[in-house]
């Protein structure tokens, strides 16, 4: 847990969510050549309090009244009670906003739109519909999506996305208060005119769109959504900067874990894009300074850390490669008050520029780490002054009492020399190379090694596990976090942090390997070459020399295991 000393933004408390729901209303598209899920969607009103002008999918706020509505609508056995509630308050919503009416007669129909518009939308909902022997749909509503409005805005809601498909014979009248000029749109086309700037949508029906994109027809997005009863995908985004502007983001995405980690209270401060001029501080007690390297093996370029403060002096973590100007930045950013640098492992990227920054330094601060294996390429060559050991602990006793201790973890694998270190009293994991946001390492034996590597990985999980780790600073890429479970998350896992992030990159590389095994059935004759065909089809062509690496430590991993027989 990351102390609140060391955070840079005060403590903020966001708006209290509202419950709410809002439903997609469906249909498969008409035209034989150019089928495909349409949805509809309706403009709000421009004085609206939120999102004025949007289009947006009808809903909005769960009244007392839907809760007791549950005897007037049918039910799926697997439907829970609160599942229930939001279909009948989407159902309602629907209603009174658009004219349409999830509800059947005692035969099965629906009302047309004649009938419809002549009910009253603002009389008591459930009373109406029993006044005309109507039974509620229910059954028929199903949750696609859980989304709670971002931290930083004023009003907040809680809100599932319900899909359920337009019943036959109606068609959307808007109540020309609320709503405005309902429209039937294909996803892709909404998103195409949102990109031209002629149709409106906020970031979480955006979001919701792309989804949709991946489902053929009504039935097949329905049958999805029935498996669990439980939404497809839950988000509570967070924001910040990207030159300038402000650029939202779901947990999946690169940037969520650094804007959780920087500004969690949901402050749109933090810029986040990639530059190498400055230091981005991420903590008062942690800088970063990328290295102006970007290219294929190195992403944006090699993160160098800082971790201390003006009274403790800093541990400079991967000076990286031996670039003048990047290394003098380091040095200014720690006020050249360097007590020890230490390099995460020996490649060209990470440990090179450690002797540059030694020598700007007063006081020759100690070059750590461990010193490159027999194995490694020539020009991953490394000897520090003085090498770690695995659970030692560096210490820097800092300003107001504060102390910042990294303990070493030897984590083999991608270098038979690398290794992490943990920020203890704030529960920050400097993976190096071990772990990078956005791609996956390369295992190159005979120094990688694919076993020791997942045996690295579990070893870390305990370390988080003990330590109650959140974050995962990487050499490349932005800071690792995942959403842990709060009342603004009641559906994030139970454990999220880096063990979230520690547990997928596992999954990914057991399924990887999965892979291998069935190429290597499929072609038992076959050549590295022809089994990256097959294990990485997924991958750019361009980049199956690389792959090969790894292919061979899979190889050679299950080789090791025993018993496998092509």
């Amino acid at each position: 847990m990351v102390r609140s000393s060391q955070r840079l933004h005060p403590v903020r408390t966001p708006a209290a969510v509202r419950p709410a729901a809002t439903v997609l209303l469906l249909r498969d598209s008409a035209e034989p050549a150019n089928p495909g899920i349409e949805v509809l969607m309706t403009r709000r009103s421009m004085t609206a309090s939120f999102a004025p002008g949007a289009y947006v999918f009808p809903g909005g706020g769960i009244d007392a009244a839907d809760a007791q509505s549950h005897g007037q609508s049918t039910r799926r056995a697997t439907q829970s009670d609160l599942h229930l509630t939001q279909a009948i308050a989407a159902i309602r919503e629907s209603f009174e906003e658009l004219g349409i009416l999830l509800a059947r007669r005692a035969d099965g129909s629906h009302l047309g739109t004649a009938q419809i518009a002549a009910l009253d939308r603002q009389a008591p909902f459930a009373a109406q519909c029993a006044t005309q022997g109507l039974t509620l749909s229910g059954a028929e509503v199903f949750v696609l999506a859980h989304w709670i409005t971002d931290r930083d805005l004023p009003r907040r809601f809680d809100v599932p996305f319900l899909v359920a498909r337009m019943p036959e014979g109606q068609e959307p009248v808007a109540d020309e208060t609320e709503q405005f000029e309902p429209v039937w749109v294909r996803p892709a086309d909404a998103l195409a005119r949102h990109a031209a700037g002629d149709f409106f949508i906020i970031f979480p029906t955006a979001r919701t769109l792309e989804r949709l994109q991946a489902f053929a027809s009504v039935d097949e997005l329905l049958n999805a959504c029935a498996v669990s009863d439980e939404p497809l995908f839950t988000s509570c985004p967070r924001a910040g900067l990207l030159n300038g502007h402000e650029s939202r983001h779901m947990e999946h995405e690169a940037p969520f874990g650094e804007l959780a980690l920087v500004s969690p209270h949901g402050q749109i401060v933090h810029e986040l894009a990639w530059q190498t001029q400055r230091p981005v501080p991420l903590l008062k007690n942690v800088q970063r300074l990328t290295a102006p390297n970007p290219g294929f093996m190195t992403g944006p370029g090699t993160n160098s850390y800082l971790v201390g403060d003006p009274m403790s002096g800093h541990i400079a973590i991967d000076p990286g490669p031996d670039i003048p100007e990047h290394i003098e930045r380091l040095w200014r950013a720690a006020g050249g008050d360097i007590r020890a640098i230490v390099c995460t492992h020996s490649h060209p990227d990470h440990s090179p520029g450690a002797a540059r920054l030694q020598a700007l330094c007063a006081e020759k601060p100690p070059i750590l780490g461990l010193p490159s294996a027999p194995t490694s390429r020539e020009n991953s060559r490394f000897t520090p002054e003085r090498a770690l050991a695995d659970g030692e602990r560096l210490v820097l006793q800092g300003q107001d009492g504060a102390t910042h201790t990294l303990q070493v973890v030897h984590t083999p694998g991608h270098a038979a020399n690398h290794l992490c270190l943990l920020l203890e009293e704030d529960g920050l994991l400097f993976s190096g190379d071990h772990i990078l946001n956005g791609s996956t390492t390369v295992i190159d034996p005979p120094d990688g090694h694919m076993g020791d590597y997942l045996d690295s990985l579990d070893k870390l999980d305990r370390l988080c596990a003990q330590h109650g780790v959140e974050f995962i600073l990487p050499a490349h890429g932005y800071v690792l976090g995942d959403l842990r479970r709060t009342a603004d998350s009641p559906s994030a896992p139970e454990h999220g942090g880096a063990r979230a992030a520690i547990a997928h990159l596992k999954a990914h590389r057991l399924a990887r390997e999965a892979k291998v095994v069935r190429a290597m059935q499929h072609q038992p004759e076959g050549t590295m070459d022809d089994w990256v065909k097959l294990a990485y089809d997924d991958v750019p062509e361009r980049l199956w020399p690389v792959a090969k690496r790894s292919l061979l430590a899979h190889v050679e991993r299950l080789q090791s295991l025993g018993g496998f027989n092509l």
